[in-house]
């Protein structure tokens, strides 16, 4: 296990993203959620990630439900703030948002210092818990002023008043993460994607001022949405199809690890890993089949032989740790 930053907060150095168990693109049932998170659980997973946002709230009260079964002082839970969910009409699907479920709410994009307490009740209401370990302010990106100015004190003061135990921010980019990683007391920030085979603008601020500071990083996004684990024509990139230069960029890097006795997928967990200050990598699971393959990918040795051809080809750079 893995502390976040100076809190007393403990990860596992593989996580469970639960955004697929709220139906992300297609719809599954309550027993497939339950078993990916079982199957996470026999394979040693003990951090577990969520956020209103995945699937209008069906991703934590699934997933409230699979961890009721375990010791709650057992594992390490995180939920999300900034996208509050009011009733809506319920005609129509969320489909448009990337989730197959029902349009029974609607998201409000809420960094108020009451926002992010209504919501972070709300969460654990449908978690069925009376906390949560980690909140992380969720893509603040247009937001930036009120997350600032509002949101992140609002975490601070309910991190003191020993509500939850770490607090952070979550975004899909790395700039704004830098910032709060700077100008903020956070204990950890969620990476996503920017990080990767593929993409490492992380490398140049981020990752070496959180490492300065003290600060953990949890990496998600490691395939880029689909790219580096099985890459096709028919592939997404940050879930959209593919640009041709990046499919031929994986191509070779998956021609490489062919070459070492590795799957790409496991290079691309390993690499994410290999920062010191990355706690953890953050892989969505939406079936206990992709459960128990990640985790084998994770645990998979990566040759250093791989590795510096890598360097050697000019597919990643000197200076980048494996």
């Amino acid at each position: 296990m893995n502390r976040l930053g100076r809190s007393g907060v403990e990860v596992s150095p593989l996580g469970f993203g639960a955004a697929g168990i709220g139906n992300l693109y297609t719809a599954l049932d309550d027993e497939q959620a339950y078993e990916a998170v079982r199957a996470a659980w026999q394979r040693g997973i003990r951090y577990f990630d969520t956020a209103p946002h995945y699937g209008l709230g069906l991703s934590e009260r699934r997933l409230g439900a699979a961890l009721g079964e375990y010791d709650r002082a057992s594992y390490t839970l995180s939920t999300k703030v900034g996208r509050r969910l009011e009733p809506a009409d319920g005609t129509g699907d969320d489909l448009a948002n990337g989730f197959a479920v029902p349009a029974a709410h609607r998201r409000v994009r809420d960094f108020s210092a009451d926002g992010v307490r209504r919501t972070l009740e709300a969460s654990l209401e449908r978690l069925g818990l009376d906390r949560a370990d980690v909140v992380y302010l969720h893509d603040p990106d247009d937001h930036a002023e009120q997350a600032f100015r509002e949101g992140y004190p609002a975490l601070e003061k309910l991190r003191s008043e020993g509500v939850v135990g770490a607090i952070g921010a979550g975004m899909n980019q790395a700039e704004m993460l830098t910032r709060f990683v700077r100008d903020t007391d956070v204990d950890v920030v969620l990476c996503a994607g920017r990080y990767t085979l593929l993409d490492r603008s992380a490398a140049a601020e981020l990752l070496p001022e959180a490492a300065a500071r003290g600060v953990s990083v949890v990496v998600g996004g490691a395939f880029n949405s689909g790219l580096l684990a099985h890459p096709t024509p028919e592939s997404t990139y940050d879930y959209t199809r593919a640009p041709q230069e990046l499919l031929d960029r994986a191509l070779r890097l998956q021609a490489v690890a062919g070459r070492h006795g590795i799957t790409l997928r496991a290079a691309a967990l390993a690499h994410c890993a290999a920062h010191p200050a990355v706690a953890c990598v953050l892989a969505g699971a939406r079936s206990a089949a992709e459960v128990h393959d990640c985790a084998e990918q994770f645990g998979t040795p990566v040759p250093a032989a791989f590795w510096q051809e890598l360097r050697d080809t000019g597919l990643l750079p000197p200076e980048e740790p494996s």
